[in-house]
């Protein structure tokens, strides 16, 4: 029989919902990378842009989409400008741009000074139109820009991941068409580092690709939930390069191997699905030798024909959520993930050392190395819930959640972030994580 579940020991406290709020279905919700502004995909075929700093609506971009808006993203490094690509149902993505040379100045000086009126800014020029992509034979679910913003990648209901590069202003190419899914392809993202993207689908399955010999090919598939897999999130560029978990203490030599492991192996992969669990993957080093199986029964590899990268299932997070869980997010401050779904309720999680104290027992001092195969190690950390919430959202499902930087006069510290929750009600709330 497992342990009683721990006393969470952090709260999930309100501050604001962002105003106003959209009068119809809200999808997903993108903090800008380097500015206080979040963009939210709504069904009224609307993409609203509010302020972090005021929680107030600066913007609502219209007339690109003919349905709903499922999904935005922002494009990283551009300087002197926002680029916003959007999703639809209406099988398009857009892309929108607005010129922002001088702003980055003032919404800083706006942050510091926190006069909330001047986040009514002078908007001579709003998000411009810039381009349509036209290929996806069904409604778009999710789109996302590779870390250099060199690579558009979108996936749809017809069972497909599209790759766009960008050759210039307003000018894409598609690279590549990925078939691989058998079912309705719900998520794509990212790896922080490289250009490895993986998709997440009704198919109950992860596949993961990257360019080889001028051609995008599946290199890995990951066959470990039992039902459709609505999210997939790599962890931040550089989380595994710190010891976010040690608080302070000196590093044990099974610890200091551990971490120099996880540096081999590179950011890992969050997934959630409708089997209500998330799950951690992570990838063995080239010439590592591989585990036959995880200690959950679940073949821990699964290779496709085209396979050349090998991911195992690290650890599957403590199960709070009773439905779907549609989203989850990897803070790359603090290493903590939040997820929430259809139940309602939004969970945060925290990675430790095994052997840490809990109630005032200590957990099994063997847990360090137990073979000199770095793969066969004693598994060294566990995720615990730190902080759960009920009816984040009253009876309504939330779509979507993620980590944000604070930027509002009552935030605490530069490094501080928020939880965004996005959710049917059409609200998009900003939460705090308090002790």
């Amino acid at each position: 029989m497992p342990p009683p579940p721990e006393t969470p020991s952090h709260i999930i406290h309100p501050i604001s919902s962002l105003s106003p709020p959209s009068n119809s279905r809200t999808w997903q919700s993108a903090p800008h990378p380097t500015l206080p502004l979040i963009a939210t995909a709504c069904s009224d075929r609307t993409v609203r842009v509010y302020s972090l700093t005021s929680f107030t609506l600066l913007h609502s971009i219209t007339g690109g989409h003919k349905r709903s808006v499922r999904a935005v993203s922002w494009k990283p490094g551009v300087k002197g400008q926002s680029v916003l690509a959007t999703g639809s149902f209406d099988a398009s993505a857009g892309v929108w741009r607005r010129d922002e040379r001088g702003l980055e100045e003032g919404y800083s000086r706006r942050r510091e000074s926190q006069d909330d009126d001047d986040d009514e800014e002078d908007d001579e020029n709003d998000y411009q139109f810039s381009c349509i992509l036209d290929g996806h034979e069904s409604e778009i679910k999710s789109l996302s820009w590779s870390p250099s913003g060199q690579y558009l990648a979108t996936c749809s209901r017809d069972k497909s991941v599209w790759i766009w590069e960008e050759l210039e202003d307003d000018n894409f190419e598609t690279v590549a068409v990925l078939q691989e899914h058998e079912g309705d392809v719900k998520c794509v993202a990212w790896h922080p580092e490289d250009d490895l993207l993986a998709s997440a689908s009704y198919d109950d399955t992860v596949r993961l690709y990257r360019e080889d010999a001028d051609d995008w090919v599946q290199v890995a598939m990951l066959d470990g939930h039992k039902k459709t897999v609505w999210w997939v999130e790599f962890e931040g560029s550089g989380m595994t390069a710190k010891d976010f978990r040690s608080e302070g203490e000196s590093l044990s030599e099974e610890r200091t191997h551990h971490m120099e492991q996880m540096k081999r192996r590179g950011p890992r992969l969050a997934t959630s699905s409708d089997d209500c669990t998330v799950r951690i993957w992570h990838r063995i080093p080239k010439g590592a030798p591989a585990q036959a199986s995880s200690n959950t029964g679940i073949p821990s590899i699964i290779r496709s024909m085209a396979t050349d990268e090998e991911w195992v299932q690290e650890a599957s997070l403590p199960q709070r959520h009773d439905r779907a869980v549609y989203s989850v997010s990897w803070s790359r401050k603090t290493g903590m993930i939040v997820s929430a779904g259809s139940d309602g309720k939004i969970v945060v999680y925290k990675e430790r050392w095994t052997n840490q104290i809990t109630n005032g027992v200590k957990a099994d001092e063997t847990t360090g190395l137990e073979s000199a195969n770095d793969e066969e190690d004693a598994p060294m950390t566990e995720w615990v819930v730190i902080a759960e919430l009920f009816s984040a959202h009253d009876v309504f499902e939330i779509n979507h959640v993620c980590w944000a930087r604070r930027c509002d006069k009552g935030r605490r510290s530069e490094d501080e972030e928020v939880i965004i929750s996005t959710g049917d009600d059409g609200e998009i709330r900003v939460w705090t994580l308090d002790e």
